[in-house]
């Protein structure tokens, strides 16, 4: 089974965390790292935290949490813009090869 890599976006509710989007990047370990790496956020969990941004692995089927940010709004639409343009970069070199 191929090991999958995703970006789950998830935000804080009364009742816990509610996931609201996710980003796949399908197998490229290299990629969901590097972007990972480029977004604005805090790596430290601040207890008001409302937004998260998780960087996702899935292992034998099964979720599995690699790394964490919080980050406000704004930078979540800094974010959501830098994930599309990397998903899109990626997927159409993927079409060109």
């Amino acid at each position: 089974m191929k090991t999958q890599f995703y970006i789950l976006l998830s935000l804080k509710t009364p009742a816990g965390f509610v996931n609201y989007g996710q980003y796949f990047f399908g197998n490229d370990r290299e990629a969901a790292y590097a972007l990972f790496g480029q977004l604005k956020g805090d790596k430290s969990l601040a207890a008001g935290a409302a937004l998260h941004i998780d960087l996702m692995e899935t292992v034998n089927e099964l979720p599995v949490k690699i790394k964490t940010i919080c980050c406000t709004l704004d930078e979540l639409g800094y974010n959501t813009k830098l994930i599309a343009r990397e998903i899109f970069r990626l997927k159409n070199l993927e079409e060109m090869l």
